[in-house]
């Protein structure tokens, strides 16, 4: 029988994968389109998701992402599966985390959308990418604020990745997301270090994508070089190469898993997540 959770989402048994980051603008939706593009010339049917878009504008009397049509031109999603609608469920103008956003455009969080858009993708495609909004902490509803993306990551069960940069802040920030997702039992596939200059004056440049590692105990599945301005606005249909050769370094058709299944509820607001899963044997 199935267990009621927070989310309640649809059991699902297609692969997928949870892009998370450290941090905004650190290159998720970069990161997720080039994944989608690896897998879907790999010769499979590519479904991707933004659970919570923000910052859309507005066209047509609709609410456009784009970063849901940036997914869904690199997963080469076919129209017969669904619009942008299915990519982006719920989608709002104001650009701020999904929780403000809702209460600046005066919505309530509706799941009811989400829930139909992971049922068809599952339904259609041979495996997903979810990509989240912002870094583990940011609230997703604005009638309990401390309902966070990390709920959402432990809820929908797919591994997750997490895209850190080369920076500074770097070390730590990684390390406190993965140690939040080890805290909650989320499964964790590993890291992609982004913005990657390896002639930067700042040695922490070329030494961070090691420490990551083995600060977290989790693999660096790509590096992603700095690219030109310009060169990377996949909303543009701009992918530099260089940012395609780091990601074909790892085989992704074996980084994504089937989403790992709900085992106990506990009460919500007890702190930053509140369902455990049972993690896979051997």
């Amino acid at each position: 029988m199935k267990m009621m959770t927070f989310f309640d989402l649809p059991q699902r048994t297609r692969p997928g994968l949870f892009v998370t980051g450290i941090d905004t603008a650190v290159g998720k939706t970069v990161v997720t389109c080039a994944i989608a593009e690896y897998l879907s010339r790999a010769g499979l049917k590519v479904g991707v998701c933004k659970p919570f878009a923000t910052g859309c504008r507005s066209e047509r009397g609709n609410l456009v992402s784009d970063d849901a049509e940036a997914l869904a031109h690199y997963a080469q999603l076919s129209p017969e599966v669904g619009g942008l609608g299915l990519v982006a469920p719920a989608s709002y103008k104001p650009e701020a985390a999904p929780a403000v956003s809702m209460e600046l455009a005066g919505c309530p969080l509706d799941v009811s959308p989400l829930r139909r858009s992971l049922a068809t993708l599952d339904e259609h495609c041979d495996v997903i990418l979810v990509e989240g909004s912002g870094g583990l902490m940011l609230p997703i509803d604005p009638q309990r604020p401390n309902v966070t993306q990390l709920d959402l990551v432990r809820e929908m069960g797919y591994p997750a990745i997490v895209v850190s940069n080369a920076g500074h802040s770097a070390l730590s920030h990684t390390t406190m997301t993965a140690a939040m997702l080890r805290q909650a039992m989320c499964p964790t596939a590993g890291l992609v270090a982004n913005f990657y200059e390896p002639d930067h004056p700042d040695p922490s440049h070329q030494a961070n994508a090691a420490w990551l590692s083995r600060l977290t105990l989790l693999p660096v599945l790509a590096t992603i070089p700095r690219v030109a301005e310009g060169q990377a606005e996949v909303s543009a249909g701009r992918l530099h190469d260089d940012i395609r050769a780091a990601i074909v370094m790892t085989d992704w058709r074996h980084v994504v898993r089937r989403p790992t299944p709900v085992t106990q509820q506990t009460s919500p607001g007890s702190g930053p997540g509140w369902i455990t899963y049972q993690q896979p044997r051997g």
